[in-house]
């Protein structure tokens, strides 16, 4: 069974994939709603690889602590762990919600998706 939140987080992200002509935001609803086992982790360190200072990322899994981020970045994931987020908001960056994210970037330009 789905989670309620979930289901309105993909509710929302579908609605604002339509409205705003942003595919991103229609992919991400589709990761929301697989089971929980097809979700995937990531180590910060693998992030720290993957984008550069200021990007915005969004990730459909778990963000874990194992390694550093040499940089700052905004992040939005379906879930993190507490070290990962403090090692984050040690280096500046931010941690924001998917609605957030949608308000910030309407059209999804500028979001790097990871996954």
């Amino acid at each position: 069974m789905t989670n309620q939140v979930v289901i309105r987080m993909a509710s929302d992200l579908k609605k604002a994939s339509t409205k705003n002509d942003a595919p991103i935001w229609g992919k991400l609803a589709e990761y929301a709603l697989k089971p929980s086992i097809a979700r995937r982790d990531i180590n910060l360190n693998r992030i720290s690889q993957l984008t550069k200072d200021n990007d915005t990322v969004v990730f459909p899994g778990k963000v874990l602590g194992t390694g550093n981020i040499s940089h700052k970045i905004t992040l939005c994931s379906f879930s993190i762990s507490n070290s990962a987020a403090a090692k984050v908001l040690e280096n500046g960056g931010k941690l924001i919600s998917h609605a957030d994210l949608i308000k910030q970037n309407p059209t999804g330009k500028g979001v790097v998706l990871l996954g």
